[in-house]
Formats: C-alpha cells, structure tokens, sequence
C-alpha cells in the first residue's frame, strides 16, 4: 500500500509538471533563443500566452463541474496526449500564427480535462488534516521534476550547439531548441503511461450513471467570501510565477549573457521551488496556511522590489543570483500554499471541483493579460528600465496579495 501510495505521489508530480513544459518550460528556460528562432518579439509571443488564457477561462470554468462528475484517470490520459502531439507541431517550428493557434489548444488540453480534476486529487491524497503538506509535496515534487528538466534541458541545448556559442546560426539554433522540444512531447506522453498503469480506477468520489453534470457546486461556491478571497490570492500569486518568465531574458539584456548562460540562470528560480514548496507547506499545516501565505508576498514584495530598484549592476552577478533565488522563494512558497487554504476555509470535498473551477477562473487572468503586459513593457522600454517596470508592477500585486491573505484569516476565522 505504501508503495503504491508513493507511485500516485510521483505520478502526481510528473504530471502536474509535465502537461505544462510545452506551454511554458520551454519560453521560461529558454526565452531568448525562442524569440530568435520563431523570430518574433515579446509582444507576439505574449498574444500566444493571451490566448492559452482565454480558452483556458472557460475550460476552468467547464472543467469544475466536470471533475465532480468524471473519475480523472481517462480525463488525464487524454489530456496529456493532445498536449505531447501539439507539442511535435511546436518542435517543427511552425510560423507564428501556427503557433498562437497551439497555445489556443493547449488551453483547451491542459486546463478543461485536466487541472480542476487533478487539484481534487491532490486533495484526496492529502486527507483533511494535512492539506499543506499534501499540496506542498506535489508542488516541491513538480518543482524538483521541473528543475532537473530544466538544468538537464540547458545542458542539453549547449550539446546541440556548437562550442562557441555566440557564433550559432539560426538555423543550428533552430535545430536545438526543436529537439529539446521533442523531448519534452516525450515526457508528457510518459506522464500520460504513468496515469494508465498507476493511477486510480476511480477518483475521489463514486458516481452514479445516471448522475447529471450540476451548476449547485459553483452556485455554492460563489457565496462564500473565502473563495473570492482565495481567488484573488491565487491571482497576485500566479502575476509573480509569470514573471518567472522574465529570469533568463533579464540576465540576457542586461548583464549580456549568451543562449546558453541565460537559461542557466533561469534554472536558479526552478530549484527553488520545491524547497520553497515543501517548507510552506508543511509550514502551514504548523502555524496556519493563511498566515504563512502572507509571510510568502512579503518575501515577493522585498525580491521584486530590489529587481526593480536599479540598484543591481554589472558587477554584481552572485548577487543577482541570490535575489532571484530569494523573489523565487515567495512566489513558489506561494504556489505550496494557495490550494491549501481550502482547509482552513473548509470547502466541502463534494463541491471541491466547482471552487476550484471559480478559484481558477479569477486567479489565472495573468495568463490573459500578463503575456501581452509583459511584451508592451520590455518592447516598449529596452534594456533594464522594462525589466525594472516589470518588477515594479509585481510588487504591486505582491502588496494586494498580502492585504488578500491577511482579510482570508479574519474572514475564516470569523465564519468558523
């Protein structure tokens, strides 16, 4: 049993990592090289994102109420599978309106059969009373997969490429970018085998067959105070992990490291996620998931503020690193915590799913507005002063996040 229990575990993580590579790993580890080899700027490549968070609004709504009527394990396996095949058409480098299109699918591949379904699986995993551990093991277990792959995948990529790194041609780096893109289809269709094999039959409650899809759930969901506050929470959240999008193009404008040096330090904010993961989650189980959430945007507040203060030169590399290390500690510390509130806010498990979906709905707008932001800014102001700009919005949403998780207390205390 204990095997076992530690198979779903890691299928959990592998998963929960792997459907997301195509869509963002790739332009995270590797954003220089991806805009040179599509050829395109920040602005196209953040209309791409736009529309992955379009369709994905409406696929976490739908997908709710779905996950409290389907067992997951079929649901997954589907899911994974249509990611790994668009991900082969993105490794063949096709043009940009190919390319926004696929970003369009994987909206509709990655959230609507898979993420509300599999958040309640994590739940069920983790049991009532040790949520923050639950969701802070997967998430720092989807952070160590995603670090090792990125670090792997930055090796890799120097491999592909001649010694001198500067002197790649386009066409040579075209070829390394589209072979570590194929690894990644590789991986995601290997989450999609761990699924059919070591998954459960059944997910987290038995349905009847003549059981119908219900709107009582979001209904529900929608009149409790806790949620909109968690979704808000999720939101100021989900700003700063976008903004780990920024880490390699950042170390590239402004201290002018190469393709390969860039993705190096992209990796550093990767490995700090599943140390920042785990320790908040079983953090907050200790001392409250609330209070711990709120200790998490001030660390974001204080990372993102020295990003965009100016003060980081040339000179001062090590150090660069150690802030992006830190800033990258909040926001995934973050990402171990914000699901996890459901205990404190106690959700009942029926109506899981339909909290999640609204949750999902609110808290992934970044993935709407984010990409096209980003673009406008770092096209619009060259060099540091768009990287500072960028910084300098996230320490304000870091601010109404913290202000968020401080009122989430009150109020579950309150309603309790």
């Amino acid at each position: 049993m204990k095997l076992k229990k530690a198979l779903v575990l890691f299928t959990l993580m592998l998963i929960g990592e792997g459907v997301f590579l195509l869509p963002f790993v790739v332009t995270r580890v590797f954003r220089p090289t991806f805009l040179k080899v599509f050829d395109i700027t920040n602005l196209e490549l953040g209309t791409a994102f736009s529309l992955y968070g379009i369709v994905a609004m409406v696929a976490y709504f739908a997908g709710g109420p779905i996950a409290d009527r389907f067992s997951p394990k079929k649901l997954l396996i589907v899911s994974l599978l249509m990611t790994a095949a668009a991900g082969v058409i993105m490794g063949l480098i096709p043009s940009l309106a190919t390319l926004t299109l696929l970003y369009g699918f994987w909206g509709l591949s990655t959230i609507l059969l898979f993420w509300a379904g599999y958040i309640k699986a994590i739940r069920q995993f983790g049991g009532e009373n040790t949520q923050g551990r639950s969701y802070g093991l997967v998430d720092g277990g989807r952070g160590f997969i995603a670090a090792a792959i990125a670090s792997g995948s930055a090796v890799l990529l120097g491999v592909f490429l001649p010694n001198q790194v500067e002197a790649a041609s386009l066409e040579q780096l075209s070829n390394a970018l589209g072979k570590i893109i194929f690894i990644f289809c590789g991986v995601t269709a290997i989450g999609a085998l761990l699924v059919w094999f070591i998954f459960p039959n059944e997910g987290p409650e038995k349905r009847t067959l003549n059981e119908k899809l219900s709107l009582d759930g979001v209904k529900a969901s929608m009149k409790s105070r806790s949620v909109w506050l968690q979704a808000l929470i999720v939101l100021c959240a989900y700003v700063g992990y976008k903004c780990t999008d920024d880490f390699g193009l950042y170390a590239s404008d402004v201290f002018g490291f190469n393709d390969v040096n860039s993705a190096h330090m992209a990796t550093i904010s990767f490995w700090m996620r599943p140390i920042a993961a785990i320790a908040a989650g079983f953090l907050g189980d200790r001392y409250g998931h609330s209070k711990m959430t709120s200790i998490s945007f001030v660390i974001l507040i204080l990372g993102s503020g020295m990003l965009s203060s100016g003060f980081l030169g040339p000179g001062m590399i090590a150090f660069v690193a150690v802030v992006i290390a830190t800033t990258s500690l909040g926001i995934y510390a973050l990402r171990g915590l914000y699901y996890a509130l459901f205990q404190e806010s106690k959700i009942p498990l029926a109506i899981t799913g339909s909290a999640i979906g609204l949750i999902s709905v609110i808290g992934y707008t970044p993935d709407v507005f984010m990409g096209p932001l980003m673009g406008v800014i770092l096209d619009n102001n060259p060099g540091e002063s768009g990287h500072q700009i960028l910084f300098a919005v996230l320490v304000v949403f870091g601010v109404i996040g913290f202000l968020s998780s401080i009122l989430f207390g009150k109020v579950v205390k309150h309603d309790s």
